[in-house]
């Protein structure tokens, strides 16, 4: 079954790489969707995809790639928009 998220990632997350390594983890997820840096530092994704993928991206994103420090994540469920392919913005 589809599931989709709207996620926020807080932290020391632009600049490091972020956006690249959160579309690598999704293509090896088959997610899709998009990722994008946000004017107040933080980084907004949206992603969509098999529940128990969708849930493994989630949890990774508490990490992020090693250079992040990410302090906090907030997401929410929304229904799934049908995203072809996940892309940086």
């Amino acid at each position: 079954m589809k599931k989709a998220a709207r996620i926020q990632v807080y932290g020391r997350v632009q600049g490091v790489g972020f956006r690249f390594y959160t579309q690598q983890k999704a293509i090896e997820l088959n997610l899709s969707g998009y990722v994008q840096n946000k004017s107040d530092g933080s980084v907004a994704i949206e992603a969509e995809g098999e529940a128990e993928k969708l849930d493994e991206f989630i949890h990774w994103c508490h990490n992020g790639p090693s250079w992040a420090r990410v302090q906090e994540v907030k997401y929410s469920m929304m229904p799934p928009f049908n995203y072809i392919k996940f892309e940086i913005r």
